[in-house]
């Protein structure tokens, strides 16, 4: 069986990189970029620095929305072409970079809508995009993928094509996220490294990646929330985000398939949901393939590196970063779960799970999680 391995995202990371955006779209012949984004981050610092890095003049599209649905993309697509684009500048978080990725396929082919995409479409040469995030979680800025919200469905439209022309990486741009979102999107990358590196798809360099991703978010994150202020956290925090968006490549596990209906019908932030399900999910598969978390333990650098104390590990640290408790508390009510179990088993991410699950299973794991 063959494998294919690349990374050919160009990556701009340090303090201050927001600065080279306009350089990295005229490096590629472009110099009218839309900006997609969402409305909070319209009025924050991290706008004000690209604004002014070049980005003054540059057309603004700031309707994303936190689980952005098929009328994002709609009306963002139609910003693109009212104003004449010839390229994108995604900023924002997994939600404005996502949106900002998938107009492209709009733009290529303006009669077919997302319900209509085709994977062996000729999708080549789609617009440039520039992908800044101001969170450090979802690691879209390196994805292949954009998940948005078809028919009140969390859906996961693929293609290598969408990967960004560049990622900028500045730290300062991510100084001003409040604890709780830096909380919650960190833990979105922290499963993303966790459920990439145990998938049992045949991927070795992902497997690094993601378990040095998984050692710097154990040093960082705690830090990141804590003081916002840590350049230094907040630095790693971006590149362990955008290694678990490497990493991914080789597919996810359970706790996503779990996670998205809590996000399309609860409302949840994906990240949120993701560290209210991880626990439950690590517990099953250890129970099912005991020793699958030992690598995992020794990234986060524990002197014990038995299933048991490296998922009591994830527990205390969600618990610190002030996501503890359970999906009760943050208002999903048992009558809810047939449908969630509904919607998670046709979520494809579960595929790849160390240990495979069933719709009971999957109903089961949201009942622990309560």
């Amino acid at each position: 069986m063959l494998s294919t391995f690349s990374f050919p995202t160009k990556v701009v990371f340090g303090p201050g990189a927001v600065r080279e955006a306009a350089a990295v779209l005229a490096g590629v012949g472009v110099t009218r970029p839309l900006i997609v984004t969402d409305a909070g981050v319209r009025g924050s610092d991290a706008f004000k620095k690209l604004a002014a890095a070049g980005g003054e003049n540059w057309p603004v599209f700031s309707a994303v929305h936190p689980n952005p649905t098929n009328d994002d993309v709609e009306a963002a697509f139609a910003a693109y072409s009212a104003d004449r684009c010839d390229s994108v500048v995604a900023l924002g978080g997994g939600s404005a970079l996502d949106v900002g990725k998938i107009i492209r396929l709009r733009v290529k082919r303006p009669d077919k809508s997302l319900a209509q995409f085709e994977f062996g479409a000729d999708w080549s040469g789609l617009a440039p995009l520039v992908a800044i995030p101001t969170t450090a979680g979802t690691g879209s800025e390196v994805g292949r993928s954009s998940v948005i919200i078809l028919d009140n469905v969390k859906t996961c439209i693929f293609h290598p094509s969408l990967l960004a022309t560049a990622a900028i990486l500045d730290p300062e741009l991510t100084v001003g996220l409040p604890p709780k979102l830096t909380a919650a999107t960190g833990a979105d990358a922290l499963t993303h490294c966790i459920e990439s590196f145990t998938s049992p798809v045949f991927h070795p360099l992902c497997d690094g990646i993601a378990l040095e991703g998984i050692h710097l978010i154990g040093q960082a994150l705690p830090r990141a929330v804590k003081n916002g202020n840590d350049i230094d956290a907040r630095g790693l925090m971006l590149v362990a985000a955008m290694m678990g968006g490497i990493a991914f490549q080789k597919d996810l596990g359970a706790a996503h398939s779990l996670s998205h209906p809590l996000s399309s019908l609860c409302g949840l932030h994906h990240g949120t949901a993701n560290a209210l399900t991880l626990p439950a999910v690590m517990e099953f598969n250890a129970a099912r393939k005991p020793g699958l978390y030992k690598r995992v333990g020794i990234a986060f650098g524990l002197a014990d590196a038995a299933d048991a104390a490296v998922i009591a590990h994830v527990r205390a640290l969600f618990a610190e970063i002030g996501l503890g408790g359970g999906l009760a508390a943050y208002g999903v009510k048992p009558a809810q779960l047939e449908a969630l179990a509904d919607q998670a088993l046709t979520d494809a991410c579960h595929l790849t799970n160390p240990v495979p699950v069933t719709r009971a299973d999957l109903l089961e794991l949201y009942k622990k999680a309560m």
